[in-house]
């Protein structure tokens, strides 16, 4: 089956709650139509380069999806539907990215060098 990666933006003013929810209902959407998502990450609320439908942040979430081309669709429908969604991407990749995103490791060597800077 093809792979994808698809990442989507939630507004600003929701909780961490409902953007987890969000990711499970597309999960849910993928799974349902025989589909798989092997791999969920959080980015967490991140500024955005200019204002979209009036948010200066949202919550980045990426899904790694290994699913026929009928699933992306009906994700992308249900995507474009819900009014918590403010964009979204979904790229086929030849393969998934083993371990953590580069999003991921460049939020772990932010931390590393905070700390090193409060411990000098």
């Amino acid at each position: 089956m093809p792979l994808y990666e698809h990442v989507f933006l939630a507004r600003q003013d929701l909780s961490q709650a409902q953007v987890d929810a969000l990711a499970a209902a597309a999960t849910e959407i993928v799974e349902s139509n025989a589909g798989k998502v092997t791999k969920t990450e959080t980015w967490g609320l991140k500024n955005l380069a200019y204002k979209i439908k009036r948010n200066r942040k949202a919550h980045f979430v990426l899904l790694n999806i290994d699913a026929p081309t009928g699933v992306i669709a009906e994700l992308e429908r249900q995507t474009g539907i819900n009014e918590d969604v403010i964009r979204w991407l979904t790229v086929r990749v030849d393969e998934h990215e083993g371990g953590p995103s580069v999003q991921m490791r460049k939020s772990d060597r932010e931390r590393t060098r905070r700390r090193e800077r409060e411990e000098a």
